[in-house]
């Protein structure tokens, strides 16, 4: 749920982190140097949902793994920003390039990296269990923990507020 009642009438563009919020936050790291994650396919399904009614989707990640971007590739997401050094440069130029007012995007994420690109964001989300001065700005804090449903949560309560679920 929300701390506040947020308003999500104009939300066009979803734009997503990954560790943390795509995913649980733990990596799976062997011996041959492939790191692992595990995502939610009910987060899957409402990204995919969401693209099929006209939303704008995009990740903006300061990791740069192939297997997510594959996994990213699988939901049809074509914007992908994975090793990121600086996501409010790859946000603002997103935004510029996309025609996309910063009002109507939707930001998910969970930690500090995130902190300064989401005060420029129309809603910021996060997943329960985000860090803590990440919650204190957020508009939007989901019922689940990143990797467990809180990107399906976001989507689904904005797009049933636009009646576009």
């Amino acid at each position: 749920m929300s701390i506040t009642q947020p308003d999500l009438s104009n939300i066009s563009t979803f734009i997503f982190d990954v560790d943390g919020v795509l995913t649980d936050g733990l990596l799976y790291c062997f011996a041959d140097g492939e790191q692992v994650r595990a995502f939610n396919i009910k987060d899957g399904f409402a990204i995919k949902h969401a693209l099929r009614q006209g939303y704008k989707i995009a990740i903006i990640s300061g990791k740069n793994e192939p297997g997510v971007r594959k996994r990213l590739e699988q939901l049809d997401i074509e914007d992908i920003f994975l090793g990121a050094e600086d996501k409010v440069d790859i946000f603002e130029d997103y935004l510029y390039m996309q025609g996309i007012h910063p009002a109507t995007v939707a930001y998910m994420g969970d930690d500090m990296p995130d902190l300064e690109v989401m005060q420029r964001c129309g809603l910021r989300a996060c997943p329960a269990d985000a860090a803590e001065d990440i919650k204190a700005i957020c508009t939007f804090v989901s019922t689940k923990a990143g990797g467990k449903g809180a990107v399906r949560e976001l989507i689904e309560q904005i797009m049933k507020a636009q009646d576009t679920w």
